[in-house]
């Protein structure tokens, strides 16, 4: 393959960090190979996770849940942009069709962004699902208080079931037949724990704790109360618009001089919302979690329980983070053990399967069923 289209949902950067470790790890297995990316998540975060050059298409792919703040979602407003949104009109999907084949893509992959796969039909091309949930399993959980979403789950399973390859990534929500199932996916870490210590001003005696709410900026009202905090250094990715310093807070953009992955993996222990991209990064760096799940988000549930098993993970609750009471609870947070990384080759063993792929869709053989 030559080129490969990627549809990749935009709700919180989970999706994209999962997404750039399988196009990483496929570029090294086939260098020439290029991605055309197609998503609202911003090109800077794939400038600053992929190696090689890619193509980035500016467009709306997935509505998933419109979020309030990173614990909480407006369910109101996420209705209302998922009527408009959904079903694709058949224009749309033959100008994109059009345009995939046009720039010579041979596959789709889409990570839980439905709109690549209906692409991928009218463009007669593959298409492989990468996932662990899908839209319809999560709005499972509203459909009795908002029972118009029962239209578009029942919408989005047809959609999902008539994918020609699927894969799913621990941990899976939802065990369907598939035809590769593997450990978290990551971004792999650029540099080394030493030096992105040195280059923060961590000293060498100090811990370091990492605070990130994921792809959604989040406020601290505690932030005052970590300065009280003695021998610990907390770094807040995305926790203000511009880098700022304060005693042992260092407060950092989005985007900043520091690769998110490194922070974690020079990290002692890490704090914040249980989403995929920060527990795939923390089972590979093996730091120790405090992690907060996402009320009525039915992935949370599945993380915790992944990272409860993993043996160095506490939950703290929402109430607890946001109003710092957590910070009682660090030395036990810190007296976790570190473990050994638990990549496993995930993304590479993804994009190897992908580089497989013959170039005619198999038969709809495997039923992709809401139980």
């Amino acid at each position: 393959m030559k080129r490969i289209a990627y549809f990749i949902s935009p709700h919180g950067f989970g999706h994209a960090a999962r997404a750039c470790g399988v196009m990483d790890a496929a570029h090294i297995l086939s260098p020439p190979l290029k991605f055309e990316i197609y998503t609202t998540v911003p090109r800077w975060f794939f400038q600053d996770s992929l190696s090689r050059p890619f193509g980035y298409h500016l467009l709306l792919t997935d509505i998933g849940l419109v979020q309030e703040t990173p614990l909480h979602a407006d369910f109101s407003l996420t209705l209302a942009r998922l009527n408009h949104f959904y079903p694709f009109k058949e224009d749309h999907l033959d100008g994109l069709a059009g345009e995939i084949t046009g720039l010579g893509s041979e596959l789709v992959i889409c990570d839980i962004a439905p709109l690549g796969i209906a692409v991928a039909e009218k463009a007669g091309i593959p298409s492989l699902l990468v996932e662990n949930f899908t839209w319809d399993w999560v709005y499972g959980e509203y459909a009795d208080q908002w029972p118009e979403l029962k239209g578009h789950m029942a919408y989005l399973q047809s959609l999902f079931r008539s994918v020609d390859y699927h894969v799913q990534t621990e941990p899976v929500c939802l065990h369907r037949p598939s035809d590769l199932c593997v450990g978290p996916i990551s971004r792999s870490p650029k540099t080394g724990k030493q030096e992105i210590r040195r280059r923060l001003g961590i000293p060498t005696s100090a811990r370091l704790v990492i605070i990130t709410m994921g792809g959604i900026q989040g406020r601290y009202d505690f932030l005052k109360k970590l300065n009280a905090v003695k021998g610990v250094f907390f770094v807040a990715p995305g926790g203000a618009d511009a880098a700022n310093v304060e005693d042992n807070v260092i407060l950092l953009p989005h985007r900043s001089d520091f690769f998110h992955p490194d922070l974690i993996a020079a990290s002692d222990a890490v704090v914040g919302k249980a989403g995929y991209s920060t527990l795939a990064e923390v089972s590979r760096a093996g730091a120790p979690f405090g992690y907060v799940k996402r009320p009525h988000f039915r992935e949370s549930d599945v993380l915790g329980v992944y990272m409860e098993a993993r043996g160095n993970a506490i939950p703290i609750h929402p109430e607890e983070f946001e109003n710092g009471r957590w910070i009682s609870r660090l030395d036990q947070l810190l007296s976790l053990p570190m473990l050994e990384s638990n990549d496993g080759n995930n993304a590479a063993t993804v994009a190897r399967f992908a580089l497989g792929l013959t170039p005619l869709p198999r038969d709809h053989s495997k039923e992709f069923q809401q139980p």
